[in-house]
């Protein structure tokens, strides 16, 4: 029998208990400061009850989900098992659902990734090993189904439930609608679960319609659950089932009616909760300028006013009367706040040399240096246009020495249609085009056809070829291939260490897109923090200024704000026009949880809609902005 204790060399995991009704919160809430630290505490505590079973020679039934969200906990405990600390052969295992249609050696069904991520890594008897069935016609499934519900009956019930939740609330395949009472069955999937899961199957048109699942009523009657979320993607519906109603509107929500129920989640997925959003709504805090900003903001846009017009009867309705006066009153705090916001508006993000210098500029510190070396680190081919194409295009116009370091193929995001197009192209040209029979020719072509769509976008912004690098880490391909660990290794560290070392770069600009715990953004902002690490932190980049930009998706709150670039109509569409180089990401229903506009689209949108937030709380009134974050751990 292996040894059954915890590793001693591990540092803590930093959590902290949100109590029911600690503000507002129907739940428990296990607060992490970390997404690492989030999944180390779920592991630990399932292989807490792992070993309290067997020492008392008893077995312990667990109910599993699959998805992004728990992998890493799925890791922590398959490198437990490897050291001998942790057996499994007295576990039964239940899984929550599986795609309707995909027979088990599906690549993209839950069996594989079951036993891909897990069960071929543990010591659980096969036959203790429970998923549902995929592959029976519609109309076999109410007797697997009730026959699944009898196996779990058989075992005894489930002992620990691990949940994840979706974006819509849902738990296992429970969509928004499915009741209180519903068991295990045939349930037809939302669109959101659909475009979600679309990474998975080449696109949104592939995935399964229907999945069969656990029910709620199934789910509730786990003697213990544990519902674990991370990334900021996940923080509405974390604040809908921890503070609103239960009800069929948030299947998550129905958990108000466990009585073990406790919510994981890191900093990111409980962001939307009061305990987050507003800490001076659950009692006293220590503030800071960060936080005496945010809560300023938070009151403006409460009220719907600007900062400048806020009164004492805004600040008293929302429990800030003893900050206004901690500031000298409400117009000294108002002013405090609006001038810090708007130091932050600058059309030269690389600093104005003196020369061009004006009556009443701010004089920023990144004016000594002109032309700057700067580095532009982006995730996928095409992050850099779409996340700070106007910024870029900034840099480029004011003679700084922009470089754009492309950290990934971003072959996975090419439709197979546009390979064949381009080798269509070739043979009519002469040429032999890939194989599509050859998974790695196939793969490699993916890569070119990124590849010469960002050298083209490059062209748009000024920028000359040699100005343009593709660093191709590794972690990408491993990632893709599948498997169990983390991706990241030291060769994504040496070659970015090396990137950054031969720059040596004034001004780095990250993407700091990092809501998806197990995405490409988040993985090449951990791979940035090791490459530091790894450099020892030099001189050059003490001396370094690093902003984070984000994706299509999110601008960056008011609130996080440290530099904003004001872009002109002329600015928005030169940003368009590279932007549309990138022809193979035209379809964005294609990609896991974007709406059917394409990336220009949005891109604009979302740069339109950071502008209209700054003129409602008083600011300047621009056509769009671009705005930038500080350095920060990702969380």
């Amino acid at each position: 029998m292996p040894h059954m204790q915890s590793d001693p060399t591990r540092t803590a995991i930093r959590t902290r208990l949100l109590p029911p009704g600690t503000a507002g919160n129907h739940l428990a809430v296990r607060l992490a400061d970390s997404a690492e630290d989030a999944a180390r505490w779920v592991a630990d505590a399932i292989a807490s009850a792992l070993r309290e079973a067997q020492a008392a020679a008893r077995g312990l039934v667990l109910g599993l989900p699959t998805g992004g969200t728990p992998l890493p906990v799925y890791q922590h405990l398959v490198a437990e098992h490897r050291a001998g600390r942790l057996s499994c052969a007295h576990a039964t295992c239940f899984n929550l659902d599986e795609y309707h249609g995909l027979a088990a050696d599906h690549p993209a069904s839950y069996h594989a990734f079951m036993r891909r991520h897990l069960f071929d890594h543990l010591d659980c008897p096969a036959e203790r090993i429970h998923l549902p069935c995929g592959d029976l016609p519609g109309d076999a499934v109410p007797a697997h189904a009730a026959a699944y519900e009898a196996a779990i009956a058989a075992a005894g019930g489930i002992d620990l439930c691990l949940l994840g939740i979706g974006r819509n609330g849902h738990i296992a395949f429970n969509e928004p609608g499915s009741t209180r009472l519903s068991r295990t069955r045939l349930a037809w999937l939302d669109a959101g679960t659909r475009r979600d899961a679309a990474h998975a199957f080449a696109g949104e048109a592939n995935v399964p319609r229907a999945g069969v699942t656990m029910g709620v009523a199934t789910i509730l009657a786990s003697r213990r659950v544990i519902l674990f979320a991370a990334g900021d993607a996940k923080a509405a519906a974390v604040a809908a089932a921890v503070e609103g109603a239960a009800g069929a509107h948030c299947p998550a929500s129905w958990l108000h009616d466990h009585p073990d129920v406790v919510v994981v989640c890191d900093p990111a997925a409980a962001a939307q909760l009061t305990a987050l959003r507003a800490p001076w709504r659950c009692g006293a805090v220590a503030w800071t300028p960060a936080l005496v900003r945010r809560a300023v903001i938070a009151t403006a846009q409460a009220a719907g006013k600007p900062v400048l017009a806020l009164g004492a009867g805004e600040y008293q309705e929302h429990g800030l009367g003893d900050l206004a006066a901690a500031h000298g009153g409400v117009h000294e705090l108002n002013l405090g706040v609006f001038r810090d916001l708007h130091a932050t508006i600058t059309g030269w993000p690389g600093g104005k040399p003196p020369e061009r210098r004006r009556p009443g500029d701010i004089v920023r510190p990144r004016d000594a240096v002109h032309p700057k070396t700067v580095l532009v680190l982006s995730p996928h081919p095409d992050d850099d246009v779409i996340g700070m194409g106007g910024t870029l295009l900034r840099l480029v116009d004011h003679g700084h020495h922009v470089h754009v370091a492309h950290c990934t193929s971003g072959a996975n995001a090419v439709p197979d249609e546009d390979v064949r197009r381009h080798r269509d192209l070739a043979v009519l040209l002469g040429g032999v085009g890939p194989d599509p029979a050859d998974a790695a020719q196939w793969r490699r072509a993916k890569a070119a056809v990124r590849r010469a769509e960002a050298l083209s976008a490059g062209r748009a912004c000024g920028l000359a070829a040699e100005r343009i690098r593709f660093l191709d880490l590794p972690f990408y391909d491993r990632r893709a291939a599948g498997g169990v660990g983390d991706p990241l290794g030291e060769d994504d560290v040496a070659i970015l260490a090396a990137e950054l070392d031969r720059l040596r770069p004034h001004q780095l600009y990250a993407a700091g897109d990092l809501r998806d715990p197990n995405g490409t953004h988040r993985r090449c902002f951990a791979v940035l923090r090791r490459a530091i690490q790894a450099l020892g932190a030099p001189a050059w980049w003490r001396a370094c200024e690093v902003f984070l930009y984000r994706g299509a998706w999110d601008a960056v709150e008011a609130h996080e704000l440290v530099m904003t670039v004001p872009l002109a109509p002329a600015d928005v569409e030169r940003k368009r026009r590279a932007i549309l180089c990138h022809r193979s990401q035209a379809d964005g229903a294609l990609f896991p949880g974007d709406d059917a506009r394409e990336f220009w689209q949005r891109a604009e949108a979302r740069c339109a809609a950071a502008a209209a937030v700054l003129d409602a709380l008083g600011l300047p009134e621009y056509t769009a902005v671009e705005g930038f974050a500080a350095w920060s751990e990702p969380s």
